[in-house]
């Protein structure tokens, strides 16, 4: 049932199953969006994705990438190659300094997970995880002066697997092991390549169910930023505006924020200052880059600058700055189409003025999806030949990125956009307005 022919429909309420095909019970397994975030994006007139089809492309195309490779199968420990995998979640902050998870799937789409206790608490809802197994541990918290034969029981397992599995050349691909890992497994005869340089790859093109995830997940982020504007004002700390943007994203069913990249005043200059109990005065500007994890676990990676107090004080300066940053953000956005290569966009479109070199943000552009991705478009400055030779695809976002602000100035200017490239050119997925009082 189509529940999308019609604006607002309230009888998807009463469905068994929800919007995006998972069940509709108090008491379901997997986290997702609350019933705030889908009366938003049925409000909106917003296409809900078909999880069970998002899942299933994400494993379809991550076989074609081994396949590519001639790889018996993908290990990996990082959480948000997990999450891309089996598409499920467990303490995804403690678990990234604390690698106690592990999955494995073949070439053929065979997926193990390893979880706490061996349980499928957290995966049952997802039928293509095929076993879920106990103890992928090998950090010295949790395994202590044990951690090298811990390793090498592990590996023992990931051989007898492709064994089973694959009867294969033990062709092993694995992203962010620990060191004794990495040892007991190539001490096992198993040939060991970069799994990052898979996973990267693989989720940097979106399969159509994705980028609906990803327009719900920023429509979700910018109605919690016009909420922050509304508390934007004199007198607050840097932390109470940070707060709300925090709140109103778990109200919505998302999931957490990356950083820290809030800053008022003269703390705008230079960038990556983290938000403190600084109090915002007035007649100030503020600036801020959400690094959002949102619904569905996609990353929404929007920067903004605001003004706060009477407009009619609005600097100058400030416009200066301002309309630069906005010019670097629409005429770098204006290039992107697929077929180009990476490095033309780096020495192409608006070339950034000398005098806001020095504090330059650290690239132009950078992929996004479950967090900031491969690849990664850098300053002409700092290109490295041989680094990013890659072709831009349809599938692929890009967030377009600007700072500007003079060395030893006062203030500086953040503005980021999250942009689909299309089969024709691309697409602009973020609504959220620029300040037209700050623009000359």
């Amino acid at each position: 049932m189509n529940f999308l022919n019609r604006k607002i429909n309230p009888t998807y309420k009463k469905s068994s199953i929800k919007l995006d095909g998972s069940p509709n019970f108090n008491d379901r397994v997997e986290i997702g969006p609350t019933e705030l975030a889908f009366d938003e994006w049925v409000k909106a007139g917003i296409e809900i994705p078909n999880l069970k089809k998002m899942r299933e492309f994400r494993v379809k195309r991550l076989i074609k990438e081994l396949n590519k490779r001639d790889l018996d199968g993908v290990l990996v420990f990082d959480p948000l190659n997990i999450r891309y995998i089996t598409d499920t979640t467990n303490m995804q902050l403690w678990n990234s300094h604390n690698p106690f998870r592990a999955c494995f799937m073949s070439n053929e789409g065979y997926i193990i997970l390893w979880d706490y206790k061996g349980l499928n608490l957290l995966s049952s809802f997802n039928p293509l995880v095929k076993e879920v197994r106990n103890s992928a541990s090998m950090f010295y918290f949790a395994n202590g002066d044990k951690t090298k034969s811990d390793a090498q029981k592990f590996a023992l397992e990931i051989k007898d697997i492709l064994i089973g599995k694959n009867k294969g050349t033990h062709r092993l691909a694995v992203d962010k092991i620990q060191i004794h890992g990495l040892r007991a497994l190539e001490s096992q005869g198993l040939e060991i390549h970069d799994g990052e340089e898979v996973m990267e790859r693989t989720r940097s093109i979106k399969g159509e169910e994705e980028i609906k995830a990803m327009k719900c997940a920023i429509h979700s982020c910018e109605m919690g930023m016009y909420e922050m504007k509304k508390h934007c004002l004199p007198g607050k700390t840097e932390n109470d505006i940070w707060a709300v943007l925090h709140s109103e994203n778990i109200k919505r069913g998302g999931e957490w924020i990356e950083t820290r990249l809030l800053a008022s005043g003269q703390r705008t200059n230079p960038w990556f200052q983290e938000c403190g109990p600084r109090i915002i005065q007035n007649n100030e500007i503020l600036a801020f880059d959400t690094d959002l994890i949102g619904c569905y676990g996609i990353c929404v990676d929007i920067s903004r600058t605001w003004f706060v107090g009477d407009k009619v004080n609005i600097t100058p300066k400030q416009k200066e700055l301002y309309t630069e940053a906005y010019l670097q953000i629409k005429e770098n956005t204006s290039i992107i189409k697929p077929g180009m290569y990476i490095k033309e966009l780096v020495f192409g479109g608006r070339e950034l003025p000398k005098k806001y070199e020095e504090l330059r943000y650290s690239c132009k552009m950078h992929g996004v999806g479950l967090c900031d991705e491969w690849p990664l478009v850098q300053y002409p400055i700092d290109y490295v030949e041989g680094a990013f030779d890659a072709i831009l695809e349809p599938g692929m976002v890009l967030c377009v990125e600007a700072y500007i602000g003079e060395e030893g100035g006062f203030e500086g200017i953040k503005l980021e956009d999250q942009v689909l490239i299309t089969e024709t050119g691309h697409k602009n997925l973020t609504n959220f307005p620029f300040e037209k009082d700050l623009m000359n």
